[in-house]
């Protein structure tokens, strides 16, 4: 059973040699970049890779949507396997992609798609398998995290961090998808979407940017509540048969786990009435950590592990039903039935919501943020 990489970037070089080390054997890697360690291995010709009969999956690291979707849906037709690490393109063609698995008899598998080299969508699969989970969340991006790691720890401002973060490789020149919260929530909807056994989509996942958090807004955190800031995706299964899935900045107390997740880490925990919390800390992104996941589902599929999910719809996603606290910095006012607290400083309101849902309160914001651009939200974990 011979071995196709697609894309020969950080994750698919990563992956290549975590399977060669290993004693498998990597026929054809595709990219357009010269790469002479590859030898004969190396091709430009996707044609090359879906007509050898011998190459029996395809790992696709290409990233985005196209040609990635283009190459795996051709591969899957082809029967044969695939495994991708590419969030964007699971999260957008879920249904599809399974389908066209169980459909050829072929295996997709995507577990480096969330969580980097963190055994995290393996274990939420197998937990789904035998227990009731009601909660998925977690810090999925490690951008962000070093980013508010280095402010808390560091007094450092926003912008400078960023800079810093785009120099080592975390962050892309247009960072947007990881500081507005794209990548996470992808990574929110594929785990809600196994969590719950429901396709939930990107769209479907509500999103407050963490871009406008300043050093001000540390400090006063910290001084006022005696708290800390991370950016987390949430995915919670509702008493009335509906599901909650959204992304937002959250102050945590200094003793939670979340907390105390430094640099560039990952920290995601499932919720299972059987089971209870189970959480899973590592590195989320990286050459050999994601190229250790794709090589794992890769050897997976070798070793005879051949099972697709496809769920459906099943679950409508209701942000109505989850209830919090927000801490709301803005130069404009809220509705008076909102506010619980709201202290003013150099024009300045610095608001502590009443329970407020979420949907409300991202609607809120939206219309805030037309009038204040600066201003910046947060849930409030209990």
């Amino acid at each position: 059973m011979e071995i196709a990489i697609l894309g020969y970037g950080v994750v698919g070089s990563g992956a290549y040699e975590i399977l060669t080390k290993n004693g498998y054997n990597v026929k054809k890697v595709l990219d357009i970049r010269p790469h002479n360690e590859l030898g004969d291995a190396l091709t430009a010709n996707y044609d090359d890779i879906l007509n050898d009969k011998e190459i029996k999956i395809v790992a696709e690291a290409i990233g985005g949507l196209e040609p990635a979707h283009t190459f795996v849906v051709k591969a899957l037709k082809a029967g044969k396997h695939v495994v991708s690490s590419n969030k964007h393109l699971i999260c957008e063609y879920y249904d599809e992609l399974n389908s066209l698995a169980k459909e050829n008899g072929v295996t997709l598998r995507f577990t480096s798609s969330v969580g980097g080299g963190i055994p995290w969508l393996v274990s939420l699969n197998r937990t789904s398998a035998c227990d009731e989970i009601t909660k998925i969340m977690g810090i999925m991006n490690g951008t962000t995290n070093f980013i508010l790691d280095a402010m808390i720890t560091n007094g450092r401002d926003f912008d400078e961090v960023l800079k810093e973060a785009q120099a080592l490789g975390y962050a892309e020149a247009n960072p947007s998808a990881d500081i507005d919260g794209l990548d996470v929530a992808r990574k929110t909807a594929i785990s809600s979407t196994i969590a719950f056994k429901t396709t939930i989509s990107e769209a479907e996942v509500s999103i407050h940017s963490l871009r406008n958090i300043t050093k001000g807004d540390i400090d006063y955190i910290n001084k006022k509540f005696n708290k800390t800031v991370r950016y987390m995706g949430f995915g919670i299964k509702n008493d009335d048969g509906t599901a909650s899935a959204f992304v937002e900045p959250v102050l945590l107390s200094k003793g939670a786990l979340e907390a105390n997740v430094n640099k560039n880490f990952n920290m995601i925990s499932l919720f299972g009435n059987s089971v209870g919390r189970l959480s899973f800390y590592g590195q989320g992104a990286g050459k050999y950590p994601t190229g250790h996941a794709l090589a794992s589902d890769v050897i997976d599929i070798y070793n005879g592990c051949r099972e697709s999910k496809l769920y459906g719809k099943s679950l409508a996603i209701d942000n109505s039903k989850v209830e919090r606290q927000y801490y709301v910095r803005t130069v404009s006012s809220l509705p008076n039935d909102i506010v619980k607290a709201c202290e003013v400083k150099d024009s300045t309101n610095y608001i502590v919501t009443n329970k407020i849902t979420v949907s409300a309160m991202h609607s809120l914001a939206k219309s805030i943020l037309e009038s204040d651009p600066h201003a910046f939200f947060a849930g409030i974990e209990e």
